[in-house]
């Protein structure tokens, strides 16, 4: 069992983690200026969908 496995079990890690990770997309936005939204917002997505956090997201199906 890998770590990401462990981690999918956990939901009180996954909550935290989507909080750290919201904070982390937050502070790169401000500090470019938005100019790289887009590839942020991509890397972030990919984060969640390894960490299976994407699923409950509000807005996901």
């Amino acid at each position: 069992m890998g770590i990401f496995d462990r981690f999918k079990s956990n939901k009180a890690a996954q909550g935290k983690a989507r909080d750290v990770s919201d904070v982390g997309e937050q502070k790169i936005d401000e500090k470019t200026g938005n100019r790289y939204e887009s590839q942020v917002d991509s890397a972030q997505q990919q984060l969640h969908e390894r960490l299976g956090t994407d699923e409950d997201r509000p807005g996901n199906p």
